[in-house]
């Protein structure tokens, strides 16, 4: 397994264990240099989003993953979390229906839960 799906693998189980709606990884290997996978979710309140994203650099941390850089925390809106590989993406509701990466991304591969 490469490292990059390792670290989907772990950063979806932290989101979902901090009950993250909607979940999607798309791989993004074939669109861009930016990463090989991003990773979309959604809280419902400033302090769960807060919270899975505390909950994903604490998991990949424990697995040796190092986070060069996070955005947005102080407003939880909209917190990314660059890994490198892989780039987290935690959203409130409202933010995630403004901004739509999903849409922005339609040209990635959306990963389905089997292929992981």
């Amino acid at each position: 397994m490469s490292n990059s799906l390792e670290m989907v693998k772990i950063a979806k189980a932290a989101l979902a264990d901090k009950k993250a709606e909607d979940i999607k990884v798309i791989d993004i290997q074939g669109v861009s240099v930016l990463a090989d996978y991003f990773i979309i979710a959604n809280g419902s309140n400033p302090n769960q989003v807060q919270a899975m994203v505390d909950n994903v650099e604490e998991e990949l941390g424990k697995a040796g993953y190092e986070c060069r850089q996070i955005e947005g925390y102080g407003s939880a809106g909209w917190i990314l979390m660059d890994y490198g590989d892989i780039i987290v993406h935690a959203f409130s509701k409202e933010d995630r229906l403004f901004y739509d990466l999903e849409r922005i991304w339609r040209d990635g591969k959306l990963v389905e839960e089997g292929e992981l």
